[in-house]
């Protein structure tokens, strides 16, 4: 029997994306040496969006998901101790530098506990 491949909302993703581009847009002009002048600190950049949050289930201790930006499907392991057929939740944030997308980050959670977290790119 094939995995079962779990999707994530396009236009979620869509929408992070946008929201990166957006605040980049607005707020890091040309010129402009960082976002917080009482900080210091200059602004890098670098920002990560949460996209979608999404219900699967653990089967042949793995979760297979289709995720964006071209990585395309990849299977992730679950610990041995997590039974095939428990319930989870993987939640992907979209990470950014200047609004361009540069990777993803994917967190797997079971019972509210985070049990895998995944980065592709660069987050």
């Amino acid at each position: 029997m094939a995995d079962e491949v779990h999707s994530f909302d396009e236009e979620k993703i869509r929408n992070a994306m946008d929201a990166a581009r957006a605040f980049h847009e607005e707020n890091v002009a040309p010129g402009v040496q960082n976002l917080d002048a009482s900080t210091g600190l200059p602004d890098t950049g670098e920002m990560s969006l949460a996209a979608d949050c999404i219900e699967v289930k653990v089967g042949n201790h793995k979760i297979c998901l289709k995720l964006p930006l071209g990585i395309g499907t990849v299977c992730l392991p679950i610990p041995i101790n997590v039974p095939n057929g428990t319930a989870a939740k993987a939640c992907l944030k979209i990470c950014t530098t200047f609004g361009i997308p540069t990777g993803i980050k994917v967190t797997v959670t079971v019972a509210g506990v985070e049990i895998l977290s995944k980065t592709f790119g660069k987050c």
